[in-house]
């Protein structure tokens, strides 16, 4: 049993647990994980039938083992060496389902483990606050059970907005949770929502085959990224067959045995087999009966919380996507892992890093850490730019990838490197090498290091050291 001191006589109180948290997500296992290794007593609660929570079950990793199947695909098809007699080889969306339900079952296993050799208990059912320090659990076969803890940390993710006004029952329209229940193959699909979700799903069945119509509520592709890299997106989805309408708002979807009609604002109209509503995304906590707790979400199912992830509610932590930005499962699980130091020891200042790189898994994908060349310019540093194209590196001609490149934004005078942006085959990998160098300290964050420093060749990571020569060859 956990124990604290009561405010009021200094009595003993004994919970059953230091550490309850509500998710078995990257957040959860971050925190969960952290505090095992601290000889916590720790409870985790998760009301899915497996642990993984979202990320593994309907998000981050469903999602790109289905891109990494279609762009294996696509590279096939476009390999000489493969499509003789012009036979391509083709694909179904239920086809490469079935590689993404593998990695799924796999990062189960490996979670559940990570779970049972720490010692850290695994509760299945829904979570709901009776007070600030207790959990009521609804167990799957309806009874219920009580527990208690010192602390507790919500991390129970977000899921798609669903508009009241939009039948999400009818078997011709799915958010992105659901699609990944897709029993048919469709021959045109509409996706609405152009974020990274949107972006991500249209790159994937117009890889398939599919004729894919992207609606866009914003007037540009990903507007957060670079302008650079955001071009280049909507070019290459452009170049390959996608329909991209900006500045759209949908106004009301019907749908019948037949098709999917969406009626725009604008007064366009659109038809195809079914619609992918992707556009925003709700945290998981209606369910969690906040108020008895004394928290309140905002109209978005978002807690606000400190540096620390401490809610307003002190023995109440918050992380990953039920906090908001920047809902990322990377991020998350270091959110989880800073919130147990914090709940560790109140006087910790560990915190996130400044410069969070961002993968976008389109194909291809892209990827960015620091500042973009519009951020810079409104802030009036003087940067310069290196460039290098992939189709002039030997690997990328090797391997047939010639699409994309790679930027590097750095100051004029002190040659420190502000902003990496990549798109093209690997780019979330490529990116950490430059990821590295910006975080070094005392004057080793400079675009120098990529032209001393010699890389094997032939390789990706050449991409750097091309990059940083083109950059300073334009100082004078």
């Amino acid at each position: 049993m956990a124990k604290t001191n009561s405010k009021k006589n200094n009595t003993p109180i004994t919970f059953d647990y230091d550490v309850i948290i509500i998710g078995t997500g990257p957040g959860g296992e971050g925190a969960a994980m952290n505090l095992a290794k601290h000889q916590k007593k720790v409870a985790i609660i998760e009301r899915y039938h497996e642990v993984g929570g979202g990320c593994t079950h309907w998000g981050t990793i469903p999602s790109k083992a289905l891109r990494q199947s279609v762009s294996r695909l696509i590279e096939y098809n476009a390999n000489p060496l493969f499509s003789q007699n012009n036979q391509s080889k083709q694909l179904t969306f239920q086809d490469i389902l079935s590689h993404a339900s593998a990695v799924i079952r796999k990062q189960v296993n490996l979670r559940s483990g990570f779970y049972h050799r720490n010692h850290v208990e695994h509760i299945s059912g829904e979570a709901s606050f009776i007070d600030k320090n207790t959990i009521n659990i609804l167990r799957p076969d309806g009874s219920t059970e009580i527990i208690t803890a010192e602390k507790i940390v919500i991390a129970t993710g977000s899921r798609p907005y669903r508009p009241a006004d939009i039948d999400f029952k009818h078997p011709r329209v799915y958010d992105s949770d659901s699609i990944l229940s897709l029993s048919h193959a469709p021959n045109h699909v509409i996706i609405y929502g152009a974020g990274v979700i949107g972006s991500e799903y249209a790159s994937i069945f117009r890889g398939l085959g599919v004729k894919v119509d992207l609606i866009n509520t914003r007037d540009r592709l990903l507007s957060f990224l670079d302008a650079e890299m955001s071009d280049s997106l909507s070019y290459h989805l452009w170049n390959n067959g996608v329909v991209i309408r900006h500045g759209e708002q949908i106004e009301s979807v019907e749908a019948t045995d037949d098709a999917v009609v969406v009626h725009l604002d604008s007064g366009k109209k659109m038809r195809a087999d079914l619609l992918l509503f992707a556009n925003g995304r709700t945290g998981n906590t209606a369910d969690l009966n906040l108020p008895a707790a004394g928290l309140k979400a905002d109209g978005r199912g978002q807690l606000k919380v400190n540096s620390g992830y401490q809610t307003e509610v002190d023995n109440i932590y918050a992380v990953g996507d039920v906090i908001g930005y920047p809902s990322l499962a990377s991020a998350a699980f270091d959110q989880g892992r800073i919130a147990a130091l914090s709940m560790l020891d109140n006087t910790s200042n560990a915190q996130l890093i400044v410069d969070i790189p961002t993968g976008i898994y389109t194909i291809p994908e892209i990827s960015s850490v620091g500042k973009t060349e519009q951020e810079l310019t409104e802030a009036k540093i003087p940067y310069e730019v290196g460039r290098a194209q992939f189709k002039h590196l030997a690997r990328a001609q090797i391997s047939n990838n010639l699409v994309g490149s790679l930027k590097i934004l750095f100051h004029r005078e002190t040659k420190e490197i502000l902003g990496i942006h990549c798109f093209g085959e690997n780019a979330a990998e490529i990116i950490h090498i430059g990821q590295a160098i910006m975080q070094q300290k005392n004057g080793g964050n400079t675009i120098e290091y990529f032209v001393e420093t010699t890389f094997n060749y032939p390789t990706m990571a050449e991409a750097f050291r091309v990059a940083a020569l083109n950059g300073l060859n334009r100082l004078f």
